[in-house]
């Protein structure tokens, strides 16, 4: 099922929505290429050509060499289809149907938050990544730091990630094992080595061109419950990121800085639009994802059985399924109906007629629920 699924990122003009499309449709990639020409067409809705490369299986050489280098670099491919597949990446509609790994795949699966910014950092923006990496780790234990790799905001989260003690994952726009920028190799393998992870969407056959940037933040966006944008000018790369999460349902967030300062102003814009919610803590962000605040509540206990007295035991006998009206209940009991109501526990129907307010099978055996 993998080597289909590498095979299909490889057939030509088919691209991640075509193949996400007919993964949906068939269940699986191996169903895919298990299919006819004419069922890719009518069920698939494909061209004809790129029908026709399927059952030709045009893409398996190269899968089969993709496999071969993975095994050689220490990289792990994940189909879409796979149990270890990120849960929430699996969500959106675009998302990979490969997904390249170095290091702890099962991170991916961790409650996750994306830091972006610029890479034209200041101070401020260095130390807000630094306090609210550590304050969320302090009250999300469990929480993984998601971001970029690249210099600025991006390199200066996963650093306070590893500070923090927290996992952290970078997600790259580029092939594996190799790292771009190629400055920031060293912090990428101190991630993988602390229990991080390095993934990327692309193959190793895949040109370097530049433009896997921006389809690179999608998967940053999506691999979150949140997204945190710590400094940013008007534009950049951390707003189409911002962009992403909110149209796939993450929680936006920012930090505000002053009115004069550029690297804040998309931050302030984000806010004062209300596209995203002003976070100046880790407890702002756990709290913005309703995530709890790592208080152990305490254990819930069972409400001991209060005895009853010999009068209360004598007059809960005289129930049975069945509703009694008071002077009934008065005749039985021999006493008076003030003192009726007031010997038992007992509500009074709509009928006047009164039933117990706990079931006399569960009083008979002990049980008071």
């Amino acid at each position: 099922m993998l080597l289909e699924s590498i095979a299909l990122s490889f057939v030509p003009h088919l691209g991640v929505r075509g193949a996400v499309h007919l993964v949906e449709c068939f269940g699986s990639a191996e169903a895919v290429y298990a299919a006819s020409e004419e069922e890719l067409i009518e069920r698939g809705a494909l061209r004809r050509d790129i029908a026709h490369s399927i059952v030709a299986r045009k893409g398996f050489s190269e899968a089969e060499r993709e496999l071969a280098y993975c095994t050689r670099n220490g990289i792990t491919p994940i189909c879409s289809t796979n149990d270890a597949y990120p849960r929430l990446l699996r969500e959106i509609e675009d998302y990979p149907i490969v997904l390249y790994v170095c290091g702890d795949v099962s991170v991916l699966n961790r409650p996750s938050v994306a830091f972006v910014g610029t890479r034209k950092m200041s101070a401020y923006g260095q130390r807000m990544c630094e306090e609210l990496v550590s304050s969320l780790k302090a009250v999300v234990p469990d929480v993984s730091i998601v971001s970029g790799l690249a210099y600025g905001i991006d390199g200066a989260s996963h650093r306070a990630a590893l500070m923090a003690g927290a996992t952290t994952v970078g997600v790259l726009a580029n092939t594996l094992p190799s790292v771009t920028p190629v400055a920031n190799e060293r912090l990428a393998a101190e991630m993988v080595a602390r229990g991080g992870a390095l993934v990327t969407e692309l193959n190793s056959q895949s040109k370097q061109n530049g433009r896997y940037f921006i389809p690179r933040n999608r998967i940053i966006a999506a691999l979150c419950a949140g997204v945190v944008v710590v400094e940013s000018g008007e534009s950049g790369g951390s707003l189409s990121t911002a962009a992403f999460a909110d149209g796939y349902n993450r929680q936006v967030m920012a930090v505000p800085g002053r009115a004069s300062d550029s690297n804040s102003r998309g931050c302030n814009e984000l806010i004062r639009n209300r596209k995203a919610q002003l976070v100046l803590s880790g407890e702002d962000i756990a709290r913005e994802l309703m995530w709890e605040l790592g208080l152990e509540q305490e254990p819930k206990t069972a409400r001991a059985a209060v005895p009853l007295t010999d009068e209360e035991q004598t007059f809960i006998e005289l129930f049975d399924s069945e509703p009694i009206g008071i002077d009934e209940l008065s005749e039985r009991s021999g006493l008076a109906s003030g003192a009726s109501c007031t010997a038992g526990s007992t509500r009074i129907s709509s009928t006047n007629r009164l039933k117990p307010a706990i079931p006399l099978r569960n009083l008979r055996r002990g049980r008071l629920r």
